[in-house]
C-alpha cells in the first residue's frame, strides 16, 4: 500500500511521495490546491500528515487540511500520529466539522451533529449556546405539538407547530463577569465530531474572554439509544492561561421558543407554560405544558463530577428557570468536569400527570449512560448497516444516513410510542415537523431491518383513521381520506397560505390536494404485510386502513359520458409545483397519472386481499359498513380510470399538461443559478408553475419507483393502453428535462428509472447527488432545517434494490445485482418473511446466508440455500 506522506511543519508543505519529493509555496489554500492537483494524478492509497494543524476556509465550509484532502480524494488521510489503518476505517464513522460560521451555515451543522434515539433529537450546538439567529440549540420530542393562532395578512390562521422543549442542555461559565455563551467573538478554536457507530457528540473549543483570558472547553453528549427517555453530558474546562475564579452554571431553561425556521418567524412561536421549578442539591426539575394540546413535559436532571465540590451549588429559581451553579478557585491547565444526565418525560393531555420526588430520584453518570447507549447502537448497527468496499465517501454517508435514521424513530425509542417520523427526523422544524408521504420512502427502512418498529409507524395513521373519516366527509367523500401533513391528532395541517421567500408574498396553499397519501399508506401496509407477514396486523388493522383508503378513491372516481371512462379531479400529484390550472380559480388537476394508476393497483390488492384472507376481509367489510356494490364498482373503476397518453406513449402528468408552455431552462440557469424552486422564481416574477411543463419532482414517474415495469405493464393492461415497448426509456427522457429537482428525493426516483433503462452512469450521477444532498446541503440552507428524512431513507434502499438487485415486491425473493463501477463490493443484512438474511456481492459473483432453509431467486433463476449456509451464486 503506497501513501503519500505531507508534512506541514514548516513555510513550505514537503510532499514525499514513493517516486519523488515536492515542495509546495504560497498561501495555504494555494499550497492545498497544488498538493490536491498533485495528488489526484499519482497512485497512492491515501496520504499521513504531520506538523500543524491547517485549517482550509472554502465556500463550502471550514475544513482540516487531511479532512479536505480525504473528501477531495475519496482517500483516507490522517494525523501521523494515530495508526494508519485504524484512523482510515474511523474516517467513514465520523463526522468533523471545523469552525464556526453563524446563521444558516451554522443551523446546517447543528442538523447533521444532532444526537437522537427515536424518542428525542437534540441539536449538535454546544451547551452554552443560546436562541438565537446565529445558532439554534432545541430539545424534540416525538409527536410534540401545539396548535397557536398568528395573524397573517390581516387573517386569523392556525398553525400545529413541533415544539422546541425547555433547554436542560444548558452549562456555561462566567469569568470576569463575562458570561462565556459562544457568540463568534468568543471562538477562537472550535472543532466538533459526530461518532456515528456509538451516537457520541464530542467537541473541542477554545474560548477567549475579553480581558485575554483563554479556556479550553470539551464537550461529550449523547441521546441514550437504551434507556431512550434519558439524555447525557460530560462538561469539561481548563484555564489555558490564568488561575482564578470561574462560575459554573447549570440551568434547566424553560424560556424557549420556536425559531429554527426563519419564515415562521413572524408567527407565534411561544408554545409553553411552564408549570413547575423545583431544585434541591445536584437536582433540578422542569414541568413545562403545551398550550393548547395541553401536553405535559416533564424533565429532572443531576448533576455529577470527581473534581468538583458540589455541595456548594447555590440553587435559583427565576420565573422560567432552575440556575444551578458554584464558584470555584480553578488552576491554570487542570480540567474541572462535570456530568449533566437528564430525563425527559411527555403526557398527554388524556394521561395520569407524572409526580416526581426529587429525593426518590437517581440518574446515572455519562460513563456508564454512554456505555449502555453504545452497546445499544451496536446491535442496531448489526442489523442495519451497508458496507461497501472502493469508495470511502459512499461508505461514510451510508453511515451518517443510517445513523440519521435511527435517530429519528429506532426499535427502542418507538416501542409503544404513537409517532411516525417528521419529514425532517427529530432535527428541526421544517414543515412544522409534520408528517407527510415520505413514509412511503423511509418505511422500506424499517420494514426490512426493524419490522416491529415499522408496525408501530403504521399503528399511528390507524390511530388517526376516524379523523381521516371525518375529513373525507367534511370534503363530500366516503372512506378516509388522510391529510397531507399529520401531526398530533391526524386532522389536516397544511397551511392555508404560504410565503414564498422570494417575493416576500403570501399566497393559498393548495398542497392539501396531494390526496396520494392515503396511497403512500395503503402501500406501506402492502409492503408490510408482503414482507412480515403480519396477519394479525392484517386482520386488526391494515385490511380495515386498505377498504376506507379503497372507499374513498371509489367516491372520489366520477364516470365522463365523453371520454367513457372514470375521472378523479381535484387533486395534485406529487410534483407539487402544478396546484391548478392556468388561470382557474379552484385548485386541484384532472386525471393525475400517478393518483390513477396508485388507485388501479389499490383495487387490484382489495381483489387478492379478498382471495387471500377471504373470512378476514369480510369481517373487516362488515366492520367498514362497505356494500357488495362499492366493491364491485372498484373492479370496474380498475378497468376504465382515464390517463392522457400522446402518440410517442409518454403519459401526461395530468390531463391537459400537454398543453401547457415549455420553459426556457438555459435562460433561467444563466439568471438565477439555482432553479430548483422554479415555482418560487415564477411566482416572483408574476407567472406560475402552473403555466409550464415544469416538475418539482417525479410525478407520473413515481409508478417506476414503487413497482417492477412488469406490474406497471399490468396496470395499463388493465386499464386497455397499449404503450411502445420503449415507453419507459421516453417517460424518463421527457420528464427529466422538465424536472427541477426541487426535492431531493426527486434524483432518487430518476437514478432508479435510469438504471432501469440501463443508463447506469446517470443512476450513479443523480444516487450520489442525493446521497450528498443534506451533507453539502445542496439546496442552499434546507438542512438547516432538519435533515431529509424521506431521501436519506432511499439512499440506503436504492443500494439494496437499484445496485443489488433486492426486490422484496415479489413473492419469492429476488436478487438481480447491478452494482456500480465505483464499488468493489457491497455487504448488508436483512429480515423477511421471518427469515434472516446475510448478503454480500461483487462483480462476479454473490454470497447469501439463510438461517432457515428457503428458495430464493437470483437473476430470476430459483436458488436453495439451507439453513446456516453459505451459497455462492455466481451472476456474471
Amino acid at each position: 500500500m503506497k501513501l503519500a506522506k505531507i508534512n506541514t511543519q514548516t513555510a513550505d508543505w514537503q510532499l514525499e511521495l514513493p517516486t519523488k519529493n515536492l515542495t509546495f509555496t504560497g498561501a495555504p489554500a494555494e499550497k492545498a490546491q497544488q498538493l490536491l492537483d498533485t495528488l489526484a494524478n499519482t497512485a497512492i492509497a491515501g496520504g499521513i500528515l504531520t506538523g500543524e494543524e491547517v485549517l482550509l476556509a472554502q465556500p463550502e465550509g471550514i475544513f482540516e487540511l487531511s479532512q479536505w484532502l480525504t473528501e477531495k480524494l475519496n482517500l483516507p488521510f490522517v494525523s501521523a500520529t494515530e495508526d494508519f489503518k485504524t484512523a482510515a476505517e474511523n474516517l467513514k464513522w465520523q463526522v468533523t466539522y471545523h469552525g464556526y460560521r453563524p446563521g444558516k451555515d451554522e443551523y446546517s451543522v447543528e442538523s447533521l451533529l444532532t444526537v437522537g434515539n427515536g424518542f428525542m433529537g437534540l441539536r449538535g450546538t454546544m451547551p452554552e449556546m443560546e436562541i438565537s439567529d446565529e445558532h439554534y440549540p432545541a430539545t424534540y420530542l416525538a409527536s410534540l405539538y401545539n396548535t397557536a393562532a398568528s395573524v397573517v395578512s390581516d387573517q386569523t390562521i392556525y398553525n400545529e407547530d413541533f415544539v422546541n422543549a425547555p433547554n436542560l442542555q444548558k452549562i456555561y461559565l462566567i469569568v470576569d463577569d463575562e458570561k462565556i455563551a459562544f457568540e463568534k467573538e468568543q471562538i477562537k478554536k472550535l472543532t466538533r465530531t459526530l461518532h456515528l457507530k456509538t451516537g457520541l457528540f464530542h467537541a473541542n473549543a477554545i474560548v477567549t474572554t475579553k480581558t485575554g483570558k483563554e479556556i479550553a472547553i470539551t464537550v461529550k453528549k449523547i441521546a441514550n439509544m437504551q434507556q431512550t427517555e434519558q439524555y447525557s453530558l460530560q462538561y469539561a474546562f481548563m484555564p489555558l492561561n490564568f488561575s482564578g475564579t470561574i462560575t459554573l452554571v447549570s440551568e434547566a431553561d424553560g424560556d424557549v421558543y420556536n425559531y429554527n425556521v426563519a419564515r415562521y418567524r413572524s408567527l407565534t412561536k411561544n408554545h409553553l407554560d411552564i408549570v413547575n421549578l423545583e431544585a434541591k442539591a445536584t437536582k433540578a426539575l422542569l414541568v413545562a405544558k403545551t398550550k393548547a394540546s395541553q401536553i405535559t413535559v416533564t424533565q429532572y436532571s443531576e448533576l455529577f463530577s470527581q473534581n468538583i465540590d458540589l455541595t456548594q451549588l447555590e440553587n435559583t429559581l427565576a420565573e422560567k428557570v432552575v440556575r444551578q451553579k458554584l464558584t470555584i478557585s480553578a488552576k491554570e491547565n487542570t480540567w474541572y468536569t462535570l456530568d449533566k444526565t437528564v430525563s425527559v418525560a411527555q403526557r398527554r393531555k388524556e394521561e395520569a400527570p407524572l409526580h416526581i420526588d426529587l429525593d426518590q430520584v437517581s440518574l446515572p453518570a455519562f460513563g456508564k449512560s454512554a456505555a449502555e447507549s453504545a452497546a445499544a447502537w451496536q446491535i442496531l448497527w448489526d442489523k442495519a448497516a451497508i458496507i461497501v468496499t472502493g469508495d470511502l465517501m459512499s461508505q461514510k454517508l451510508l453511515n451518517l444516513h443510517t445513523y440519521h435514521l435511527l435517530s429519528s424513530a429506532s426499535p427502542n425509542g418507538n416501542k409503544g410510542l404513537d409517532a411516525s417520523i417528521t419529514a425532517r427526523g427529530l432535527h428541526g422544524e421544517a414543515y412544522r415537523g409534520h408528517i407527510f408521504w415520505d413514509e412511503l420512502f423511509i418505511l422500506p427502512f424499517y420494514i426490512i431491518h426493524f419490522p416491529k418498529t415499522a408496525r408501530e409507524i403504521l399503528l399511528y395513521r390507524y390511530r388517526r383513521l376516524p379523523a381521516a373519516k371525518i375529513d373525507a366527509k367534511k370534503a363530500g367523500y366516503k372512506g378516509a381520506m388522510f391529510p397531507w401533513q399529520s401531526g398530533l391528532d391526524g386532522t389536516e395541517q397544511s397551511q392555508e397560505l404560504h410565503l414564498n421567500p422570494i417575493s416576500g408574498k403570501w399566497k393559498e396553499d393548495h398542497s392539501r390536494l396531494q390526496r396520494h397519501v392515503s396511497l403512500a399508506i395503503a402501500y406501506n401496509i402492502w409492503q408490510y404485510f408482503n414482507n412480515a407477514q403480519d396477519e394479525d396486523f392484517m386482520k386488526q388493522y391494515g385490511l380495515e386502513l386498505l377498504l376506507e383508503i379503497a372507499h374513498f378513491w371509489e367516491s372520489a372516481a366520477q364516470w365522463d359520458e365523453t371520454l367513457q371512462r372514470y375521472t378523479i379531479d381535484h387533486v395534485m400529484g406529487p410534483d407539487e409545483f402544478h396546484e391548478s390550472y392556468p388561470n382557474a380559480k379552484k385548485g386541484g388537476l384532472k386525471n393525475n397519472a400517478y393518483t390513477n394508476m396508485m388507485v388501479v393497483w389499490l383495487f387490484e390488492e382489495i381483489e387478492r386481499l379478498q382471495e387471500l384472507l377471504p373470512t378476514d376481509f369480510l369481517a373487516a367489510v362488515e366492520k367498514t359498513g362497505l356494500t357488495t356494490e362499492t366493491l364491485e364498482k372498484m373492479a370496474t373503476i380498475k378497468n376504465k380510470l382515464a390517463l392522457e397518453i400522446n402518440d410517442e406513449g409518454i403519459i401526461a402528468q395530468f390531463a391537459g399538461y400537454f398543453d401547457l408552455k415549455d420553459l426556457d431552462w438555459d435562460y433561467y440557469k444563466e439568471k438565477y443559478g439555482n432553479v430548483y424552486r422554479m415555482d418560487r422564481i415564477l411566482n416572483a416574477e408574476g407567472r406560475s408553475a402552473d403555466e409550464y411543463q415544469v416538475a418539482k419532482q417525479a410525478d407520473s414517474l413515481m409508478i417506476f419507483y414503487n413497482f417492477p415495469q412488469q406490474k406497471v405493464n399490468e396496470i395499463l393492461q388493465d386499464l386497455n393502453y397499449n404503450l411502445p415497448k420503449d415507453y419507459v426509456t421516453k417517460n424518463l427522457a421527457y420528464y427529466l428535462a422538465r424536472t427541477s429537482h426541487g426535492s431531493t428525493l426527486s434524483r432518487v426516483v430518476h437514478a432508479q428509472l435510469a438504471a432501469m433503462v440501463d443508463d447506469q452512469d446517470l443512476a450513479w450521477q443523480l444516487y450520489q447527488e442525493a446521497l450528498y444532498s443534506d451533507y453539502r446541503d445542496i439546496q442552499g440552507g434546507t438542512t438547516a432545517e432538519g435533515i431529509h428524512a424521506g431521501v436519506m431513507a432511499a439512499t440506503l434502499y436504492i443500494p439494496l434494490t437499484t445496485f443489488a438487485g433486492l426486490d422484496i415486491r415479489q413473492e419469492v425473493l429476488n436478487l438481480t445485482p447491478n452494482l456500480p463501477k465505483a464499488w468493489t463490493s457491497l455487504a448488508y443484512k436483512l429480515k423477511i418473511r421471518g427469515v434472516h438474511f446475510d448478503i454480500a456481492l461483487t462483480h462476479n459473483d454473490i454470497t447469501i446466508t439463510a438461517d432457515e432453509t428457503i428458495t430464493i431467486q437470483v437473476c430470476d433463476k430459483p436458488v436453495t440455500l439451507n439453513a446456516g449456509s453459505k451459497t455462492i451464486v455466481p451472476y456474471k
